[in-house]
């Protein structure tokens, strides 16, 4: 006999906000302002109530399911992290590796070019996120900004755009890889 039991509870989690910045809720658009950035985010409450209390910002369910406690879960992790890259930057650090034919790599802009990747006569290009900084230098990109998602976005998006196919991956070991993400060696 399954006995299925449901959380019917009511939840509620507060994040504080440090000295000097400031929150505004706007429907499900949460912005943060410190240190003169701003980061907004829109996020698909579902059942969850958002609410701006002094300095703290409430997230409120009531009679929450699993979903909605997860949901809660969610939000307050990604307003943590807003909180956090006004703070200090995410810093993502990545690797460029050739083998076979030397490669050339620069930034132009909002795009990094890779030239001669494999010996390929045309170029490829990866896309760089507003507000993300991409430094080359020497075979190492380093690739920072105050918003996480910009940041390890653009650092995929590089690694996606050196992605080997149709060879074996053994034996052709050229791309852009990543070393470091935000302090955590890989």
């Amino acid at each position: 006999m399954l006995i299925s039991i449901k959380m019917k509870k009511d939840l509620k989690r507060t994040i504080d906000l440090p000295e000097g910045y400031t929150a505004t809720l706007s429907g499900n658009k949460v912005t943060v302002k410190g240190k003169g950035k701003e980061i907004t985010k829109e996020f698909d409450m579902g059942k969850v109530e958002a609410s701006l209390n002094g300095k703290k910002i409430e997230l409120n369910a009531k009679n929450a399911t699993r979903r909605e406690s997860r949901m809660i879960g969610t939000i307050e992790a990604h307003i943590a992290n807003m909180i956090q890259g006004l703070g200090e930057e995410f810093v993502y650090k990545l690797e460029i590796c050739n083998v076979h034919f030397p490669m050339n790599v620069k930034v132009d802009g909002s795009k990094l070019i890779i030239k001669s990747f494999l010996g390929e006569k045309v170029d490829r290009t990866s896309d760089i996120l507003p507000n993300v900084k991409v430094v080359v230098k020497g075979s190492e990109i380093t690739v920072s900004s105050y918003d996480l998602e910009a940041a390890g976005q653009t650092a995929a998006n590089m690694e996606k755009a050196t992605k080997v196919v149709g060879r074996d991956r053994r034996i052709f070991q050229d791309g852009i890889f990543m070393k470091e993400k935000c302090g955590r060696v890989i």
